[in-house]
């Protein structure tokens, strides 16, 4: 494995393969499998443009030829930033061909993110859009490639610009890479982002073996087949969308992956009706616009089968909408770009699909609850969780001393979720450890107010998050979305006491804001909040 990566133990890695987990396969294979099984059928629709499998084959190892001929070398990594279009697929397939290592990077990532990601990769190539939603992307290249000493090459989808050469030159390569030999399936395939909304971003290493597992396994317990159509409105670069199944698991069941351009229902709606979409992912705060547009919307949704929503705690009463809303079942997700994925089943009770996180998809997933010294936890009790597995992670990228803490000595990773699993074993998701504020010695959950906040009357949207005070350590303070009267402080207090909460998990303070912060995966930006409330204090 690339140095720096942390491989699963020998002993853990053949029992893996035994059992057939692990097949040998890369991803580069498996696309040239589906091209040999599905041919002209059509893998990838976006906009007006249609590709067989057969066409984003050929199209991938001439764009793998391009990068050969233009210095691209087995293990190099490549930053890639492209938003939902086909060269993403094209290239990803491209670069895993010829061994280079895939660093994901968000389309809303700027100079700073992009820059971290190439300096903690060590990325000698970079991959953007010339321009995306109005923001130039070249200029940030510029400045990446002048303050970065590994970066050395930039390719633009675009218009050819001096110091960059574009995808239409590395289409233009005349070499034939088929005969480089296939990657070690045990190796880096990419690397995903963490995704903390408190610093920027580790690098996660997926493996060709991991990642053909967990997608594959994903499709089967979706019931994905070839008949299935599956949009994209999520970022590709995003673990759910281009693995869970995403992207990914279409393409290894020979199904069409249309690719959004936005999560706007104004947008995606008109996709499901034209291209008949029978399954999505999102986030709840997508959800929740998709829920006031169909309303209204006069789009036929009825192809539409399975909604997968993950990403954030929801209520019973919000998931309770989804399905009569929408018309379609509705799948709970609790993902991890690090690994473990835990999927709602289509036949599980109505009751565990709408409070639950499911099970793990994989019966070789290990998960515990386990209390602050380590000790395993009860069924219903609540603790952090921890896990391992053949498609989890056991180490991040380059920050050795960050996982001996992240890392239990016999490879748990350590999620900071609290959970607790149900005697059926299903998962709860209670909320994050970081996001437990201390106060005068009182451990609050963050997540257990906002649920208290989000079930009165006039609140749309709610994040509470620990505010440093001299006296009590923390302080709990509220930022409400209204869509009624905003109650004053001492008003929302009494509210929230008359639903039998103690004391001292009132909120201290409150603000209304017009909307929460968001960060590109669709979570609320507690980050942007405490700055928020930290420049407040300062005024």
């Amino acid at each position: 494995m690339l140095a720096g990566c942390t491989p699963w133990p020998p002993d853990v890695a053949q029992r893996y393969r035994e059992q057939g987990l692990w097949r040998g396969e890369t991803l580069g294979t498996v696309l040239r499998d589906a091209a040999r099984r599905y041919g002209s059928d059509t893998a990838l629709i976006h906009g007006d443009r249609r590709i067989s499998y057969a066409e984003l084959d050929t199209w991938a190892d001439r764009l793998a030829a391009g990068f050969l001929e233009h210095g691209v070398r087995a293990d190099d990594r490549i930053v890639v930033q492209l938003p939902n279009v086909p060269e993403f697929v094209a290239i990803s397939f491209a670069l895993m061909r010829i061994g280079a290592k895939l660093v994901f990077s968000l389309p809303a990532h700027r100079e700073t993110e992009i820059s971290h990601l190439v300096e903690l990769s060590g990325a000698t190539g970079y991959v953007l859009p010339e321009e995306h939603r109005g923001f130039d992307h070249r200029e940030t290249a510029r400045k990446v490639l002048e303050d970065c000493d590994t970066l050395r090459s930039l390719f633009v989808l675009g218009a050819k610009d001096e110091g960059f050469v574009t995808v239409a030159e590395l289409e233009a390569a005349t070499a034939d890479p088929r005969p480089l030999p296939e990657p070690d399936p045990s190796d880096v395939a990419f690397f995903l982002l963490s995704g903390g909304t408190t610093a920027l971003p580790k690098l996660i290493p997926r493996t060709h073996d991991d990642y053909v597992y967990q997608a594959g396994r994903a499709a089967e317990v979706c019931e994905l087949s070839a008949a299935d159509t599956y949009l994209a409105v999520l970022p590709v670069a995003f673990n759910f969308a281009y693995g869970c199944p995403g992207v990914i698991g279409t393409l290894m069941t020979g199904g069409t992956a249309v690719l959004a351009d936005t999560p706007n229902p104004l947008d995606c709606f008109p996709l499901i009706e034209r291209h008949g979409v029978t399954v999505t992912a999102m986030v709840p705060s997508i959800v929740q616009l998709w829920l006031e547009a169909a309303e209204w919307s006069e789009d036929d949704l009825g192809s539409l089968r399975l909604l997968q929503v993950g990403g954030a705690r929801m209520l019973r009463d919000f998931t309770a909408r989804i399905a009569p809303t929408l018309g379609c079942s509705l799948q709970q997700v609790f993902g991890m770009a690090e690994g473990l994925l835990t999927f709602s089943r289509p036949d599980d009770p109505a009751e565990s699909v709408l409070t639950t996180q499911g099970r793990p998809i994989s019966d070789a997933d290990e998960l515990r609850i386990v209390d602050e010294t380590g000790a395993a936890l009860p069924a219903g009790a609540v603790g952090e969780l921890i896990t391992r597995g053949p498609y989890t992670l056991r180490g991040y990228y380059g920050v050795p001393e960050y996982n001996r803490r992240a890392f239990t000595d016999d490879g748990f990773y350590r999620t900071g979720d609290l959970a607790r699993l149900t005697e059926a074993g299903e998962l709860v998701i209670e909320g994050r450890i970081k996001e437990m504020i201390i106060r005068g010695g009182d451990k609050i959950s963050a997540g257990e107010v906002e649920d208290h906040l989000l079930a009165l009357d006039g609140i749309a949207a709610a994040a509470v998050i620990g505010v440093a005070d001299p006296f009590l350590g923390e302080r709990i303070s509220a930022f409400i979305v209204a869509d009624g009267p905003q109650r004053s402080l001492s008003d929302l207090k009494q509210a929230v006491h008359a639903r039998g909460v103690a004391d001292y998990k009132l909120p201290d303070a409150v603000r209304y804001v017009p909307e929460l912060p968001l960060t590109p995966l669709g979570k609320v930006d507690k980050k942007a909040l405490a700055a928020s409330a930290a420049s407040e204090q300062e005024g």
